[in-house]
């Protein structure tokens, strides 16, 4: 048995570098069905396998529940569903890697806002020149998957503060469970009415469980076992590579390449997000005290 520090943190970083890959292994297969199913059924088949798996395990306790405690989750939940629909939409239209760098701007720049040091402005900064990166080739993209992906980062900000009062309320993995019961029960009408008949095809339904194991039951299975060991400031800079690992997820199962100008823009937002993390500012710091891991996700997140 030995106690060196690298064999000691491997085990958790490992973790929770599975359960990026996992999630963005989920949302580039997701995409690579959009032909034949929408991205909206897509969702709602996520959030149903995520929901029944969660509730499953957690079995929430509703009883004595105060109209607060109902309206903060419902919120939560809401959040869920909005944050998981806007990115999917975003992805349809967009390459993968790009929707998730645009998204990763709403946690981002909620660190920053809640710091009090001037100097933190410099991570919007080196946020907004990815942006603006972007930008110079927005011939290729569809402004529409654009608006999605800011969308789903607001959705995203929302969710970060939603977990957290949400974990206030809700023991463990409680007001998740609720919460993902609540989203997919939203997405049901829209998806029924978007997804025609191939909802119900075989291969179709396994998939999108696949989907939601992938985005969802791992990465918060991994992440809570990592986050017993880690330090929070840790997790927030390994979250950080989201947009990374879309984009290489996007490349190995989609063959969705990207131009060195587009991969200098998610450089310039992971390095965004990074320093933030470091000054103590952490987009995935928060979630990771109350209900969930990935409410720095989505896919993740959001994806």
């Amino acid at each position: 048995m030995s106690d060196h520090p690298s064999r000691a943190v491997l085990g958790p970083v490992g973790l929770v570098l599975i359960g990026i890959l996992s999630v963005q292994a989920g949302a580039a297969i997701a995409k690579g069905l959009f032909g034949e199913i929408s991205p909206t059924a897509m969702v709602w088949l996520r959030l149903v396998t995520s929901a029944l798996v969660l509730a499953a395990l957690a079995r929430p306790r509703l009883a004595g529940r105060s109209r607060q405690d109902w309206a903060v989750v419902l919120g939560f939940g809401l959040s869920l569903a909005t944050m998981n629909w806007a990115i999917y939409q975003s992805f349809s239209r967009i390459p993968l890697g790009i929707a998730v760098t645009i998204e990763f701007i709403g946690p981002l720049t909620l660190a920053v806002v809640g710091s009090r040091r001037a100097r933190d402005l410099v991570w919007v900064l080196l946020a907004g020149l990815g942006v603006a990166l972007l930008g110079f080739q927005r011939a290729g993209l569809d402004l529409l998957g654009v608006g999605y992906a800011l969308l789903a980062g607001l959705a995203w900000a929302a969710y970060i503060l939603l977990s957290a009062s949400t974990g206030r309320r809700w023991a463990g993995f409680d007001g998740l469970a609720v919460a993902s019961v609540a989203a997919a029960a939203a997405m049901a009408l829209p998806a029924l009415v978007t997804a025609g008949t191939s909802l119900w095809d075989g291969r179709i339904l396994l998939i999108g469980a696949l989907v939601g194991l992938l985005s969802s039951v791992i990465p918060y299975s991994c992440e809570l076992v990592a986050l017993r060991s880690l330090r929070p400031a840790v997790f927030g800079i390994l979250m950080s590579l989201e947009p990374a690992a879309a984009a290489l997820a996007a490349i190995v199962l989609l063959d969705e390449h990207l131009s060195p100008v587009q991969w200098l823009a998610i450089g310039c937002v992971v390095a965004a997000s990074i320093g933030a993390t470091r000054s103590g500012s952490a987009p995935g710091e928060p979630p990771g005290r109350t209900a969930s891991a990935r409410s720095a996700a989505p896919g993740t997140i959001a994806t």
